[in-house]
Formats: structure tokens, C-alpha cells, sequence
């Protein structure tokens, strides 16, 4: 019995799966940031946050169905493509799977998980009903970045604290854009000064002859926000859809940044990953 392509595409769309890329990255950000380890560890890690990130997904346009039915009918649970039901379960269902995964990897990486998790239901069940769910969403990649680096062999550092931190600060600032998606209104400049806050940390952790790699990395992931939010602030053919794509899609580069003091190669994976998250996006919409 062959799958439903329709029905597939659904499942594609309702995981955001565009934005895989943008989560492995994270991970091997972390990962890295503690001196790697066991190459077994890393997949486990990455199986794991695929699960938690997807369930969330799932969950997010759950708890927004009703609003979605008001607002955004093309959507698919209002569009009827996918029973609520349904969401229900696969996205519960793959927060459990996730976090299970996590138990070989330890107490601390899986305690994390939880706190992943939490953050995670509560982003999606208060987004659409307080104004700080940007801060909510930077959370989840703090403590993704940070359960990552507990998976290494140094596990939690204060280099991968900081970056976390740094991270966070992007998030906010694209999380900020993203909301103005289901609600219009006028968008204050002020709040998108969180996208620079990795380009402070890198200028502060890296010095001598890393300084250098440093500010070249730093002028890279500044010229694609530049780029992105052109479309946001262009006075015809606004489109913030794409800004927020790109700067998803940026996490990668932000990760970059993280780790640019190590050798070309790993820093070809980011790239790769980059290109795969924006590759993607052609096909499944990030938001």
C-alpha cells in the first residue's frame, strides 16, 4: 500500500522538516564546543532532538488549531488535511520517543531534554497569548545548545554557556519578526538588536590570532541579517516570511561563528547546512 504524497507532504509541512538542518547544527555546535566524543553519542543526540524538535512542531499547530481556524485556514488541520487528533498524538508521541533516546546519553543530557521539552509545550501553548513567547522560543535553542554540549566530553562549559546565550539573542530577534506573521502591526527596529548579541560574544572570547576568523565570520553572518531583513523593511513587496526563513536558515552561520576557531572542513558542515535549511525551504515553508 503506497503513501499519499498529499498526505506526506502534510506530515512534511506540519514538522517545519526545512529547519532540520538548523537544529543537527546546533547539535554539533554544542557537541563540539565540549570537545566532541563517541560518534554514537552524536547520532543518538541528533535522532533525539530531531524527535523533540518535529513533536514540538506538531504540537504548535495543535494548540494553534483553533486560531488557525479563524486566521489561517490554509493550514493543515482547518484545511482538514490532517485530523487535530492525529497531530495530537504524533507530536506527544515523538516528545516521548525523543526523550527516551536521550536516556544512554545520561541524567544531565536527559534532565536537559526535559527542561527542552517543557520549554517547548510552553512555547507552543502561550505563543499566540503573550508578547515575551520570543524569549520563550530563544529557550528552546539555549537548552538544546546546552544539552548538547552536556552529550560531549568536556560536557557543560562556560564557552557553550555563552554561545547558548549568544544563540538565544538570535532567536529572539527572528522569533520577533516571526510573530509579526499573525499579527500585523508596525515593527520597532529596537527589539532586532538581539541578532548581534554572537557577534559581541565572538568579538569578546576571540583574541589573538583568532580574532581575525573571528571578525570574518562575524562580517558573513552580518551580511546575511542585512540581507534578510531587507525584506522586511523594503516599502513594496514586504516579506517577512522570507526574512524569517533566512534568518532561521542563519542559525547555521551563527553556529559557525561559534566554532570558527576549528579546522575549514567543520566549518564546510555548517555551510552545508546552511545551504540544506535554505535548499529546503524551496520545498516545505519554515514557518
Amino acid at each position: 500500500m503506497g503513501t499519499n504524497p498529499a498526505f506526506l507532504r502534510t506530515l512534511l509541512i506540519l514538522g517545519r522538516v526545512s529547519n532540520l538542518p538548523t537544529v543537527w547544527s546546533n547539535c554539533l555546535a554544542g557537541w563540539l564546543l565540549a570537545d566532541g566524543g563517541e560518534a554514537w553519542r552524536l547520532a543518538v543526540l541528533l535522532l533525539a532532538s530531531s524527535c523533540l524538535y518535529i513533536g514540538g512542531m506538531y504540537l504548535n499547530d495543535a494548540f494553534d488549531a483553533g486560531f488557525d481556524r479563524q486566521n489561517r485556514r490554509a493550514r493543515p488541520i482547518p484545511s482538514n488535511h490532517i485530523s487535530e487528533a492525529l497531530v495530537w498524538r504524533i507530536g506527544f508521541g515523538l516528545i516521548g520517543v525523543g526523550l527516551l533516546a536521550l536516556l544512554p546519553l545520561g541524567i544531565r543530557v536527559t534532565a536537559l531534554g526535559v527542561l527542552l521539552s517543557a520549554s517547548i509545550i510552553i512555547y507552543d501553548a502561550v505563543h499566540k497569548a503573550v508578547a515575551f513567547s520570543p524569549i520563550l522560543m530563544a529557550l528552546c535553542r539555549f537548552f538544546l545548545l546546552l544539552m548538547a554540549a552536556a552529550a560531549g566530553n568536556a560536557g557543560l562549559t562556560g564557552t557553550a554557556l555563552w554561545t547558548a546565550i549568544a544563540l538565544a539573542g538570535w532567536i529572539v530577534g527572528l522569533s520577533y519578526v516571526a510573530r509579526r506573521e499573525a499579527f500585523l502591526g508596525p515593527l520597532a527596529k529596537w527589539p532586532l538588536v538581539a541578532l548581534a548579541l554572537p557577534l559581541v560574544l565572538a568579538y569578546l572570547i576571540n583574541d589573538g590570532p583568532w580574532r581575525m576568523a573571528g571578525l570574518l565570520f562575524s562580517l558573513l553572518l552580518l551580511a546575511w541579517a542585512i540581507y534578510c531583513l531587507r525584506f522586511t523593511f523594503q516599502q513594496e513587496n514586504r516579506n517577512l516570511q522570507r526574512t524569517v526563513g533566512g534568518l532561521l536558515a542563519g542559525i547555521c552561520l551563527v553556529d559557525l561563528l561559534s566554532i570558527s576557531p576549528l579546522s575549514p572542513v567543520v566549518g564546510l558542515v555548517f555551510v552545508a547546512l546552511f545551504l540544506l535549511s535554505l535548499f529546503g525551504q524551496r520545498f516545505v515553508p519554515a514557518t
